[in-house]
């Protein structure tokens, strides 16, 4: 597995800047935050304190409880297998020693989108990354993708169907998306997530370029759409379809322990492949 040096911080002095507008914008949401208290998957109350030194990657298993996902032609549903990849996502990384990974949901329950995002926020995540093993009308559709958010449409029809799909996942749970959207109603919005979508593609990239020898892609390059659990304001958020769950052979694929594995390993790798990056940008003089 590739390792990264030593820690330099990953925000840069213009993000920071672009956060704390964010965060001044965000504080009715922040208010209402305490007035009631986030769930998180831990299910202890207060959130866990972030590591000293370390950086906090946030991995959401999508879907959950009521919400099943895409179900394949054998019966499996995607909430199970994401789940089980997520898990393994988070002992590897949490493998390395400047890295503490952390899961909006251990264990069978629905979150709404938009509390996905709360809870990747109350844990000072410094990056966000939804597991999924989507479903298409036709068994033939196949491949691995990596999504971005995109605030102008979706970059194809695919991107479109699958972000649509994924946001109707709070009608499922009975949740009025208008009510949770808070960070879309911000005037700075567009401002703020400039930097974040185009890290965000940056990590896409270093995702593919891991996933492509152990898995075909169905697309090369990180695709973009208006996913609502990729709408945090600061933090690089991407949506990872491992397979298409309604393809008989990929189906298969997703119910071995040896690929939820071999996946999981390829998107870890390319989380630290994208610290590696960030880092050198960083180191670089002037």
């Amino acid at each position: 597995m590739k390792k990264f040096g030593p820690m330099t911080p990953l925000t840069s002095r213009r993000q920071l800047l672009l956060s704390g507008l964010a965060l001044a914008l965000l504080g009715g949401s922040a208010a209402r935050a305490k007035e009631a208290p986030l769930k998180t998957a831990s299910a202890h109350g207060a959130t866990p304190p972030k590591a000293k030194g370390k950086r906090i990657v946030m991995i959401d298993p999508g879907h959950g409880g009521i919400d099943s996902g895409a179900v394949g032609e054998e019966g499996s549903e995607e909430k199970h297998v994401v789940l089980e990849i997520a898990g393994h996502i988070r002992q590897m990384l949490s493998d390395h020693p400047h890295i503490e990974a952390r899961l909006t949901r251990d264990n069978d329950r629905f979150i709404p989108l938009g509390e996905r995002v709360e809870i990747a926020h109350q844990h000072g995540a410094d990056l966000f990354m939804s597991i999924h093993a989507d479903g298409f009308t036709s068994p033939d559709a196949n491949g691995a993708s990596v999504f971005a958010l995109s605030n102008r449409g979706a970059s194809s029809r695919m991107a479109r169907y699958l972000s649509e799909r994924e946001n109707a996942a709070d009608a499922v749970g009975g949740v009025k998306v208008a009510q949770k959207d808070h960070y879309l109603q911000q005037v700075l919005f567009d401002l703020v997530q400039t930097d974040t979508i185009k890290n965000s593609l940056t990590l896409g990239k270093h995702v593919l370029s891991q996933i492509r020898p152990i898995h075909h892609l169905h697309s090369q390059h990180p695709e973009q759409a208006a996913f609502a659990v990729l709408k945090s304001p600061s933090i690089p958020s991407v949506l990872v379809e491992t397979s298409f769950i309604t393809n008989p052979a990929e189906e298969r694929l997703l119910g071995t322990t040896a690929f939820r594995r071999k996946i999981a390993g390829a998107i870890v790798d390319g989380v630290i492949s994208y610290f590696n990056e960030f880092d050198a940008n960083n180191r670089r003089p002037g």
